[in-house]
């Protein structure tokens, strides 16, 4: 059976607002656009996450990521 750990990216776009947490309780806050969206996103991904889901609704987009215990 796989076993994973998750995180979350958050992404409030109209004041560039960006909240990454991690599964060990670390949260990082920054301010940032599409690109900095998207070095996040590949960042994580050098770290072996990958999305498992996407919503937005309103001003916000919310990522989950997942990778492999």
């Amino acid at each position: 059976m796989d076993r994973w750990e998750y995180s979350t990216v958050t992404w409030f776009w109209d004041v560039e607002g960006i909240r990454c947490t991690l599964p060990d309780g670390r949260e990082s806050t920054t301010t940032g656009s599409y690109a900095q969206i998207v070095e996040l996103l590949n960042d994580l991904g050098r770290q072996g996450w990958e999305v498992a889901a996407c919503v937005a609704g309103g001003n916000w987009v919310y990522w989950t990521l997942k990778r492999p215990l």
